[in-house]
């Protein structure tokens, strides 16, 4: 039986980690929202590795700190170990990753969503989203209950008709167990969406009492590393090892002689998987000439047993994994606890959608997270937050945030899924980025904290902390510009101690840290400031002032970019009738809708010559227009 029950502002159908975001960003700026998710066991499930951050996806985290998001300061509570990757490249790839203790991360964020003022939380299935006159007007539950609404975030993971796939067992589930959402892909079919279908897998949990560590190289965390939120100042305190081991030979042969027992080998899988974390079978056919390969084995908390063993993700039958696992260096007596598996599902072609994530042809539906076509839980909460701003923005009739590419990595993200799309599961990656040296992880709070202040998302306490931030930065800057070191005896004995040329006339502290070898540590011994520097301020003093040049020339090379974006395209625009464009051309603009000439520009399939007969195009309608 059908039955009204309350009207919400916002909608958010999903609490994995997209949905966790959206919800308390809408929340958070004024609407009334809901958020329904098959399991309150769900919410902010870590499904596959129990960590955040890492290569680029460090850098995510960061930005949807900067923004106001959760992330960041749920993984500072929970997180049991933390290192910095990339700290032998330059300053752009620099990134954060912590392991989390999965169980407690979800405490927190659960935590978190039920004490947010205007948010609810709620069990329950949503099998329909109703729409009238183009616009969403609700949504409905397989209970019955209605819930209307203004705005609704499709936020549901892998979890559409999702099946889960161990050798020739195969059976209609979610992750880790849990059950799949059936009805709602029809829905969507309805709606006019169009669906692909997606693969992605897990490795095995091994019993940590049956690992042999003594054989492997231990992973401590790396000593004085700061958090991820820019609102704590906390140095974390590392409390587990991670280990590295590898493959044998003979995990290569177990692999080899049951590949004809490989779903994705038999055709049993239908979706396309990640090339950038494939399966070990997949590892073992197309990196055939190579010996061995890594494997991590990383805790799943403080206080389980159960242990993730990274880079050994299969849908191998169960009695070929028991094998597998044994053959590693180190396994040799493992007990599985979960076994590996592949899970498939649908999810929709993301470039239906606006850079805002709202659908282009149903007003108030956004689509965030892994249903967009992207992996890993800090693409999604990116996603999720900017879902969530967006949502918001349009309940408050104000214009909709767009993060351009040399913005933030979300910006990055977006841009890619909504107007490139993407042929499997959607991975960021530093080189995704064309101005990544402005899209540093230490730099996340100057790129966006104005912007969430402005949104009302930033607290007032937080962009307080940001200025102070700034300012100090600022006083440090200017301390080491005006600040002269004298040659003496004692300046060139330092000097000749870290190999760096002696001084013979005074230099700038700003300009003597510009030397390659010089760190900010040593001005700070050389020349020590009258006040205590913070570890962030220092920072960002070092990387700006060492790679100043380099910063600068991206920083013009934005610009010009910025001009073609700055360059709106009429909405009502009719392409076909445009002399000069491709048939390939007419045909993805008049279905993309692109907003702006650099939008325009990296539709897949509009060529540069397409940009310049739009360009020629729109300056005959400004002389018109004169």
């Amino acid at each position: 039986m059908e039955y009204s029950n309350e009207d919400f502002d916002i909608v958010v159908i999903g609490a994995g980690h997209a949905g966790c975001e959206a919800a308390l960003a809408a929340a958070r700026m004024g609407c009334r929202t809901a958020v329904f998710t098959i399991s309150l066991d769900a919410v902010a499930l870590m499904a596959c590795n129990p960590s955040v951050g890492g290569t680029s996806k460090g850098h995510i985290v960061r930005e949807i700190d900067a923004l106001g998001g959760q992330m960041g300061l749920t993984i500072d509570t929970t997180c049991i170990q933390v290192r910095m990757l990339n700290t032998a490249k330059g300053p752009a790839v620099h990134s954060l990753r912590a392991q989390a203790d999965k169980k407690w991360y979800q405490r927190e964020m659960k935590a978190t969503l039920e004490n947010q003022d205007n948010l609810s939380l709620r069990q329950g299935e949503v099998v329909d989203i109703e729409t009238e006159g183009g616009r969403v007007t609700g949504v409905r539950l397989a209970s019955g209950e209605r819930f209307s609404c203004r705005a609704v975030i499709v936020a549901a993971g892998v979890y559409l008709k999702s099946r889960v796939i161990v050798g020739e067992w195969i059976t209609d589930s979610g992750p880790s167990g849990l059950h799949e959402a059936a009805g709602l892909s029809d829905v969507l079919r309805r709606l006019g969406f169009r669906l692909t279908r997606f693969k992605t897998g897990t490795p095995a949990r091994i019993d940590g009492r049956t690992i042999d560590t003594s054989v492997m190289e231990e992973q401590p965390g790396d000593p004085g590393v700061g958090p991820f939120s820019f609102m704590n100042q906390r140095v974390v305190k590392n409390q587990i090892s991670c280990y590295l081991t590898y493959t044998t030979e003979k995990t290569h042969q177990i692999i080899r002689e049951n590949l004809h027992r490989s779903p994705l080998y038999a055709g049993i899988i239908e979706g396309a998987g990640p090339r950038y974390c494939p399966s070990i079978e997949d590892k073992v056919v197309r990196f055939h000439d190579k010996e061995k390969h890594q494997v991590f084995i990383e805790p799943e908390g403080l206080h389980t047993q159960e242990k993730y063993i990274q880079g050994l993700s299969t849908s191998l039958p169960i009695d070929v994994q028991w094998r597998m696992y044994r053959s590693v260096i180190g396994l040799e007596n493992a007990v599985i606890m979960r076994p590996a598996y592949a899970i498939e599902y649908d999810c929709v072609d993301p470039t239906q959608l606006q850079v805002t994530l709202e659908s282009r042809d149903i007003g108030g539906l956004f689509f965030a997270g892994q249903i967009n076509g992207s992996s890993g839980y800090e693409e999604a909460a990116g996603q999720g937050i900017l879902s969530g701003i967006n949502a918001a923005r349009m309940i408050q009739d104000k214009d909709p945030v767009i993060l351009s590419r040399s913005q933030a990595y979300i910006g990055v993200l977006v841009d890619d899924l909504a107007l490139k799309g993407t042929p499997e599961p959607y991975r960021m990656m530093t080189s995704r980025a064309e101005y990544r040296l402005l899209l540093r992880q230490d730099n996340a709070d100057q790129r966006l904290t104005e912007l969430g202040y402005e949104i009302g998302l930033t607290t007032q306490a937080r962009y307080d902390a940001y200025m102070r931030k700034m300012e100090a930065i600022e006083k440090e800057m200017t301390r080491l510009k005006d600040t002269v070191l004298a040659p003496t005896d004692d300046v060139n004995a330092y000097l000749k101690t870290i190999e760096s040329t002696a001084l013979k006339s005074g230099i700038s502290l700003y300009d003597l840290l510009k030397r390659p070898e010089i760190g900010y540590e040593d001005i700070r011994r050389l020349a020590p400031p009258d006040t205590t520097v913070p570890d962030a301020v220092a920072e960002q003093v070092e990387v700006e002032t060492r790679y100043e040049g380099y910063i600068r020339k991206q920083e013009q090379q934005a610009r010009r970019t910025a001009r073609m974006e700055k360059t709106p395209l009429p909405e009502g625009i009719d392409y076909t009738g445009i002399t000069g464009l491709r048939l390939e051309a007419r045909q993805k603009l008049n279905e993309m809708r692109p907003l702006s000439l650099g939008q325009a520009s990296r539709i897949s399939g509009v060529s540069p010559a397409d940009i310049a007969v739009l360009m020629v195009y729109l300056k005959k309608g400004e002389s018109v227009n004169e």
